[in-house]
């Protein structure tokens, strides 16, 4: 699955378009609170200027309606932290692929930058509309795709540009080779023995990723609330957990399926009020073993030394999903020990993204692990075993 990369295309004198992830969170004065996505661009970006080419970047941000320009979705904020970080202009459209995004693609001198406005202000964005597309890749002269998080889907910047842009080069940026090369290698060819760790809420958005990897993983580790519903497969009394009672049927295969391979919870850590964690009564009971009136919020001390030795002898963890409600504590203890033993352990480590990366990060072990994923979605499709039309039509290595 290996992909050329932007640093194998001569890009001098050259315009390239390249689709970043700029989708960076804003507060109520439009000024950015976390600019990590705007910096995990830059190898990819410098790349292309340090190199005497064009650069045009194109993103989305948040969820506008689709129906034209919307002030608080305006990329114009993320334009001007990239200027401030580059030490240099960064121009701005004031538009997508309209009169301002063509006559300042036009005007791009060697080395310089230009970032066109949310994409999602046009529908065609998301219906994947090949005349939308067709204008964008009318601008530039090489694709570049370095936005993981949005790789399984397909939008036209993902997917229609780089088909409209046939017989050019159309590459990969540095953060999507990254992950490519270790989601692709730890499924496709993995160190073993080969440790999965899935949590997280329900059962349902991981059916496909848990059915995968009991084919390719040596064990599967459950924790987070879809542990529940495992449970109450198994016949025992969950209380007032957060379960999904139609899933039921589907645990009970996924149990008979996994055998010896599926890890499931055998103490949990409960307490009796969600809103009050740190006040509330609390108590560890053994699996299926849950008061009526307590919940289940974390994966026990049992749990947690039991999944620790698992992984200690693992030579590949992918790792999608907390063990428990990780933001309060002492519910984050679970999610804590499993992660000291995966940033402990020399095995190769994949965090898939989303709250897997936000408890890594908030635990203190983001730099002890191999490698974060930026987009949960995407790497879950990937672990699922899905082919990303966005990255399959991209030139080949």
């Amino acid at each position: 699955m290996a992909k050329k990369t932007i640093d194998q295309v001569d890009v001098a004198g050259k315009t390239v378009l390249i689709r970043v992830d700029f989708n960076v969170p804003l507060d109520e004065n439009q000024s950015i609170t976390d600019d990590r996505r705007i910096r995990m661009a830059l190898p990819s970006i410098k790349s292309v200027i340090d190199r005497g080419g064009k650069l045009i970047l194109m993103s989305h941000l948040g969820r506008p309606a689709g129906d034209g320009f919307e002030q608080k979705f305006s990329l114009a904020p993320a334009a001007a932290r990239l200027g401030e970080i580059l030490g240099k202009p960064v121009a701005m459209a004031k538009d997508t692929v309209d009169e301002d995004a063509t006559a300042k693609a036009s005007a791009l001198k060697d080395g310089d930058v230009l970032v066109l406005e949310n994409l999602r202000f046009n529908a065609g964005e998301k219906k994947g509309c090949e005349t939308f597309a067709g204008k964008l890749a009318a601008m530039a002269d090489v694709y570049c795709n370095d936005a993981f998080g949005t790789c399984h889907r397909s939008d036209a910047s993902m997917v229609a540009v780089p088909q409209a842009m046939a017989g050019k080069p159309r590459v990969v940026g540095h953060l999507v080779a990254k992950e490519i090369k270790y989601l692709s290698e730890a499924i496709g060819n993995p160190a073993r023995p080969f440790v999965a760790i899935l949590g997280g809420a329900k059962v349902s958005d991981k059916i496909n990723v848990i059915n995968n990897l009991l084919g390719i993983c040596d064990a599967v580790l459950i924790g987070g609330a879809m542990a529940y519903t495992f449970s109450l497969a198994q016949g025992g009394k969950v209380g007032g957990s957060l379960v999904e009672k139609d899933k039921v049927d589907l645990a009970k295969e996924l149990i008979d399926k996994g055998g010896d391979k599926l890890h499931l919870p055998v103490d949990t850590h409960c307490g009796d009020d969600f809103g009050n964690i740190a006040g509330c009564n609390k108590v560890i009971v053994a699996n299926g073993e849950i008061p009526d009136d307590m919940e289940g919020l974390d994966i026990g001390p049992e749990t947690a030394k039991k999944y620790a030795e698992v992984i200690k002898n693992a030579k590949t963890v992918v790792w999608n999903g907390p063990m428990g409600v990780f933001e309060k504590p002492p519910m984050d203890a679970g999610t804590k020990t499993v992660a000291q033993a995966v940033a402990d352990s020399d095995c190769i480590s994949i965090i898939g993204g989303g709250d897997s990366a936000a408890a890594v990060d908030q635990l203190g072990f983001a730099d002890q692990v191999s490698h974060v994923s930026t987009g949960g979605g995407a790497s879950l499709a990937m672990l699922e075993g899905k082919a990303f039309a966005a990255v399959d039509l991209l030139d080949d290595a």
